[in-house]
């Protein structure tokens, strides 16, 4: 039984489970990007390179079927140039092929959409082939009609039977892997529909299901039963992003204000667009549990204006994501005030590569930013060497206005001087704090020390603001070898690539996941900034932030006196204080009877059985968690619900609810043509991780291995009839990229064979495979690759209708994509890489880089030159498109680094860049048609496989 802490309704309490609401934003909610449209091919000056030798005309992906040369881009001899094309006729449509398969077109909808829905029924989305003929499915005459029967008045009228015709479910189309090309298209589709018969939800909102942005489910056709389930070697289990923005007017959603919340008796969950009235309104019947409860007098009053309330209005009937405001049996103690305590690294590593000057001076250019709308946002600082450093920061009307300092050298059991001046208001202090920070590099400038007790500050920072609660953010570029959670030097490059390489990824000592949990317990989070040029130990750091709903931010080889590093870091620091996170947070998850949540993956600390903790809820990570079906669902429509029940940082408890329905079946071909490719690899990314951590990166590697040779005979052998199709590899459509995700897990750096990454490195990349939301994690598994040479006349300028700047088709990350003349962009979402080919006429290079040759190019971070240039402007542009995070749906402050590679330049930046193209065959690592071959072995031989991860 876990220990009741403060901030929480305790057992006994009506608020025992905490939900959230949630709410689907439109698609054309957010603003649009980019500046004002402009005509694709206005102003645009056409260069010709007379006298060049090569012979461009052809462009860079002509081999393979993939952008054809137009009459825009950069014209070389005879006609040809790092030219572009509005058209890609010998490209397939990003669709998943089958019999009357939809045309893909650019309208199709991306991450967060959804198709209309009427009365519950969502017809297939485009990309996706529908089964069976359009008169096949419910017509919107139809369900309109069905709608009718339904009073939209301010009396509820009992609701159709929910399921009485099973709909017509996603079509199963297998696909050949070995003879179908990848096209990397498809992995921006969105997941295959979630079908739901006419009348699933008491109101015909296009937003009565939720968005995938917030929920995505692995199987949006769930198995009636545990054997089905275990039959199909799938995973059930959903992907939550409570979030999709740093900030809430970004991502608005619906507030249901009156404190009138609504929910079961019996399994607590709360009132949703998918329960059903009875009794003329009177009753409503759970969509969970079936339990039948009362309407609130309430739910139908407005209490402001004394008049009656449409309840077909009201948002939590209408949105499958809301937010309700909480009364006050939701709180046990007063709402949190926003609290950040910032620990300084002062020792001489820190002074000397700039980070507490840089570090500083942020925070005092971001003290507007931070958010304060209650006036109650409290600050605190303290300094770390050898020595504790704490800081007294009077109020602005204080007689003595001067901000002073107090040094600790007692590290066992450090106490608190004058605590009431460690931990102040903003806004009574902001002069003396303003003061304070621009005065600190001073204080330390002149520094020698390289000690560093930072376990011993951690435990003083927690014991200031452990009564309050709040964000312990910590900034540091030395490692702790001083005092309580004291490091030592680990690395053994001998190690690297060897079965005893986990052990550098282990914590190195066992204070940082015990006192972790002890934060968790009093509302304490903490967030790690490691700056260090030497070993820092990050995989026994980030255990800090993994237990108690942080992050850890790692910046290898930071220095100030480097532009690019220390723009990165302001503004990514900025975005860091200006996020509004939520406090004192759970997260719990409710289905419907049989389904249970089993396994939790992310950032937090499992509190109970079903019951995440996180003293500070981010804005930019994403949960995994996985559901077992205890028993038979006899239902044709489950629901699940995720509740986040948080304070905000203006000082409000907030509960935020996100209402998932998935229709049932007892097909194996239905569950199958219905899974997210997406959605799997990300709960076998947390898994992988979970067993790099536990058993090894061997182990690890293995698993996905087995698992995806599991799913491959699964599919063989219960739904292609044990054929091999004429020697192919057949797997689903909507599945057909998910071989080439698991090889490029298995690539990816946190993950990847290799006796050449540093430990520190493996383990920052490990932190992100376990925290990111998914559309940033697929890009981290799968980078974006653009030809940017020849890309077509409209990319790089903004849309003509949505404003937003349009990228060019991406392309296969293999170097068969590369051609010697070419400008292409690599991007992972944490770093980018401009690729400059060996032959790139000067020309090209001038009007990107502003030199006259490719050889005087400087290789390495760097920012690109804003020249008065066409091509120059569309080439930034793509740049800074493709690290638009808001345009994906997801919150973050990364900035990505951008390196210039040369292919005939440095080699080890050259080999870093290619080891982005995940097709390719490199160190000990196959290429993407041997992956495939393997499989194909794998299938020809008898006897079944089993995955470890099963």
């Amino acid at each position: 039984m876990a220990t009741p802490q403060p901030g929480y309704p305790q057992p006994g309490q009506d608020q025992e489970h905490y939900d959230a609401n949630q709410h689907e934003v439109p698609d054309n909610a957010s603003p649009a990007q980019g500046g004002p449209p402009a005509p694709a091919g206005a102003g645009r000056k056409k260069r010709h390179y007379a006298g060049q030798a090569y012979d461009f005309g052809a462009g860079a992906n002509s081999a393979l079927g993939g952008q054809q040369q137009g009459g825009g881009g950069y014209p070389g001899p005879p006609g040809g140039g790092y030219g572009q094309q509005p058209q890609q006729p010998g490209q397939p449509a990003p669709a998943y092929p089958g019999p009357a398969s939809p045309a893909f077109t650019a309208g199709a909808p991306g991450y967060g959409q959804q198709p209309a829905v009427v009365g519950g029924y969502q017809p297939p989305e485009l990309g996706y082939p529908s089964h069976g003929t359009p008169t096949q499915q419910p017509g919107m005459g139809q369900v309109t009609q069905g709608m009718g029967n339904l009073a939209m008045g301010n009396q509820a009228q009992p609701q159709a039977p929910q399921m009485q015709v099973r709909p017509q479910m996603n079509q199963l189309y297998p696909t050949d892997l070995l003879n179908q090309p990848l096209n990397v298209s498809e992995l921006d589709l969105p997941p295959p529909p979630i079908i739901l018969a006419p009348n699933t939800s008491v109101t015909p909102s296009p937003d009565a299901n939720c968005a995938p942005k917030y929920v995505r489910s692995t199987l949006n056709a769930v198995p009636t039963t545990h054997s089905l389930l275990k039959k199909s070697r799938l995973p059930f289990a959903l992907v939550i992003q409570p979030y999709s923005s740093l900030h809430d007017h970004e991502d608005p959603v619906p507030v249901v204000p009156d404190q009138v919340i609504a929910r079961c008796r019996r399994c607590r969950s709360y009132i949703n667009p998918f329960v059903t009235f009875l009794d003329q309104g009177h009753r409503w019947r759970c969509n969970m549990c079936n339990l039948t409860n009362e309407v609130p007098q309430a739910f139908d009053w407005d209490a402001a204006s004394q008049k009656q309330l449409d309840r077909w209005a009201r948002p939590e009937l209408n949105h499958a994501v809301v937010e309700f405001v909480a009364p006050q049996e939701y709180m046990v103690r007063p709402p949190q005030p926003l609290v950040y305590l910032f620990l300084f690294d002062v020792s001489y590593n820190s002074v000397t590569n700039g980070l507490l000057a840089t570090g500083a001076r942020c925070i005092l250019e971001s003290l507007d930013r931070i958010p304060n709308a209650d006036r109650r946002t409290r600050l605190g600082f303290m300094a770390v060497d050898s020595s504790l450093h704490y800081f007294s920061i009077p109020r602005d009307d204080s007689e003595n206005g001067e901000p002073s300092m107090m040094v600790v050298s007692d590290l066992d059991e450090p106490f608190l001087p004058t605590p009431a001046d460690l931990l102040v208001t903003l806004t009574e202090c902001r002069e003396n704090i303003e003061n304070f920070l621009g005065r600190l590099q001073e204080m330390f400038q002149n520094t020698t020390n390289a000690g560093s007790c930072m376990g011993s500050a951690l435990r003083a920072g927690h014991k200031l603001i452990s009564p309050v609660g709040g964000k312990l953010t910590v900034l540091t570029a030395t490692l702790p070898n001083i005092g309580h959670g004291k490091l030592e030097m680990r690395e053994d490059k001998k190690l690297l690539g060897t079965s005893k390489e986990s052990s550098l990824l282990q914590t190195g000592n066992s204070f940082y996941k015990s006192f972790a949990v002890e934060c968790s317990k009093n509302q304490v989070s903490i967030d790690m900034f490691l700056f260090s040029s030497q070993y820092q130990d990050v995989a026994s750091l980030s255990n800090l932030p993994r237990y108690t709903g942080g992050q850890t931010y790692f910046y290898p080889g930071w220095n100030a006196a480097r532009s690019e590093d220390a723009i990165k870091f302001a503004r990514e620091f900025s975005d860091y204080l200006s996020a509004e996170i939520g406090l004192e947070a759970v997260l719990r998850v409710r289905a419907t009877t049989g389904l249970r949540m089993s396994t939790f993956y992310g950032n937090f600390f499992n509190r109970s059985s079903d019951l995440c903790a996180f003293p500070a809820f981010p804005r930019d990570q994403g949960y995994v968690v996985e559901v077992a079906i205890d028993e038979s669902l006899t239902k044709g429509v489950v629901c699940l619900q995720s509740a986040v029940l948080h304070t905000t940082c203006n000082g409000e408890r907030r509960i935020r609810v996100m209402t998932l329905a998935l229709p049932t079946s007892q097909i194996l071909a239905d569950v199958y043509a219905s899974a997210d490719q997406a959605a799997i690899t990300t709960v076998f990314s947390h898994k992988a991780v979970e067993r790099a951590l536990g058993s090894g990166l061997e182990p690890a590697r293995d698993a996905l291995k087995a698992k995806l040779i599991e799913l491959l005979h699964t599919f063989r052998k219960e739904l292609a009839g044990g054929n091999m199709g004429g020697g192919g590899l057949q797997f689903p459509a909507n599945l057909r990229c998910l071989p080439v995700l698991f090889l490029a897990l298995m690539k990816n750096i946190g993950l990847r064979q290799s006796a050449q990454i540093p430990s520190d490195m493996r383990s920052a990349a490990l932190c992100q495979l376990s925290t990111l939301p998914l559309p940033l994690l697929i890009q981290f598994i799968y980078p974006k690759f653009y030809s940017l040479h020849d890309m077509p006349d409209n990319a790089g300028v903004p849309d003509h209708e949505t404003g937003d700047i349009v990228l060019p088709p991406p392309i296969n990350l293999s170097s068969q994509s590369l051609v010697p003349y070419g400008l292409y962009l690599i991007d992972d979402g944490q770093t980018q890489f401009l690729w400059v080919g060996r032959e790139a006429v000067p020309q090209l290079v001038e009007d990107v880089f502003d030199v006259p040759d490719r050889t005087q190019l400087k290789v390495g971070k760097t920012t690109l030159p804003v020249l008065e240039n066409d091509f120059n402007e569309r080439v930034r542009a793509v740049v800074e498109k493709s690290r638009d995070h808001r345009s994906k749906g997801v919150g973050s402050i990364v900035v990505p680094s951008l390196y210039v590679v040369r292919e005939d330049g440095e080699p080890g930046m050259r080999l870093w860049a290619q080891s982005m193209l995940v097709e390719d065959r490199a160190e000990q690592g196959v290429s993407l048609s041997q992956w495939l071959g393997m499989l194909r072995e794998k299938m020809s031989e008898e006897g079944g496989f089993l995955s470890s991860f099963s």
